[in-house]
């Protein structure tokens, strides 16, 4: 792939309210993040960014589409990454991104879904063109982490059926890609996929226990800095132990699935931090497969708080908790991705945002 850049603008700002030293001290040292959705938004950047600021969340995770900065080979437009890297530095907010959605150009049948190209080099080549962009001291920003991938234990984020197989692929694009990152910028953390907690193993979605594992098999250790691990939970209470909740026999409906999964990190001989890409409960009441787990919004915002308490009691591996999240304005309530988030499109606050800037303002945030 070649790496000519053919850059199509200069990078935009969003202003910001200043704020005090003592609240951008505390988002300095912030390990809360929640995936936000101002990519192609700038008319609702520097309200998402406020209600993070407002929050004492001192990261965001927004999604990087690959086809979108790099939409032919050799050609790259960073004029929309620029802005939001750029308007979440002056805001005091750290980036996670996570690259994913391949070009048209990288596989042979042209596929819209998300799924991986026929050359995994070229992803590496793509990630490193980023990181060095957004290395530390770039007059267009810095980004802190990139997320390589998502979920790739779905065929629907993936492509093809998922095995074993499937699982060294992914270690393949994670080790090129680990690589070409720390030849640009060392301090650029790199976080393993955040892998869908599934459950079934029927060649369309893979267990992520199951897969995690077929990835150390695979040789992940040793190229990666993050494990990222999801954590969105079907049982109500973030303290259960998982299969303590009858009718809840599987550990991956539970939030605690996090600490089955930490232990296979261990297990083979890995401690790096782990961060969560995603956690969160949904209040859907449209979709049937969702709905019969659903919780109240009240109850959204108390399973979060809870959450956050009981992991910094007992997880001190843990890093950054990336909360799922706050929604593109352009979301109705036909998205089950809707029903997970913590404020409304039209950015009026959730009860759980409610209550976790109410957290933030008491100076009572685990």
């Amino acid at each position: 792939m070649g790496t000519a850049l053919a850059d199509s603008g200069t990078s935009a700002s969003v202003a910001l309210p200043v704020r005090n030293s003592v609240a951008t001290d505390r988002l300095a040292v912030s390990h809360y993040g929640m995936s936000i959705f101002i990519w192609n938004n700038p008319s609702t950047t520097s309200r998402d960014l406020q209600a993070l600021q407002a929050a004492d969340f001192g990261w965001q995770k927004t999604m990087f589409k690959w086809r979108e900065m790099n939409p032919d080979i050799g050609v790259y437009n960073f004029n929309e990454a620029d802005r939001v890297v750029s308007a979440s530095n002056q805001a005091h907010i750290k980036v996670i991104a996570r690259i994913d959605f391949q070009p048209w150009w990288s596989r042979s049948d042209q596929t819209y879904a998300n799924a991986r190209p026929d050359n995994l080099q070229w992803y590496a080549d793509f990630v490193k063109v980023f990181a060095d962009r957004y290395k530390t001291g770039s007059p267009y920003g810095h980004v802190d982490a990139i997320e390589i991938w998502n979920e790739p234990n779905l065929r629907s984020e993936w492509g093809g059926t998922i095995t074993q197989q499937t699982a060294s692929e992914y270690v393949q694009m994670l080790s090129l890609s680990y690589a070409a990152v720390k030849s640009v910028d060392p301090s650029i953390m790199v976080v393993s996929a955040g892998l869908s907690p599934t459950g079934a193993y029927d060649g369309s979605a893979a267990p992520d226990d199951q897969f995690l594992q077929w990835m150390y098999d695979a040789g992940m250790s040793g190229h990666y800095d993050i494990l990222g691990l999801n954590a969105n939970a079907q049982v109500a209470d973030p303290t259960a132990a998982p299969g303590s909740v009858p009718g809840f026999d599987d550990g991956s409906f539970y939030f605690r699935r996090v600490e089955q999964l930490r232990a296979i990190e261990e297990r083979n001989g890995d401690l790096n931090p782990v961060w969560l890409m995603e956690y969160g409960w949904t209040s859907d009441s449209v979709h049937a497969d969702r709905a019969w787990y659903a919780v109240s919004e009240d109850q959204k915002g108390s399973n979060i708080l809870a959450a956050m308490q009981y992991a910094r009691a007992n997880w001190p591996w843990l890093g950054v908790m990336t909360l799922w999240g706050m929604p593109d304005p352009n979301w109705t309530a036909d998205r089950e991705e809707y029903w997970w988030m913590v404020s409304n499109p039209d950015g009026t606050d959730r009860p759980a945002l409610t209550d976790l800037i109410s957290a933030a303002q008491l100076n009572t945030l685990p």
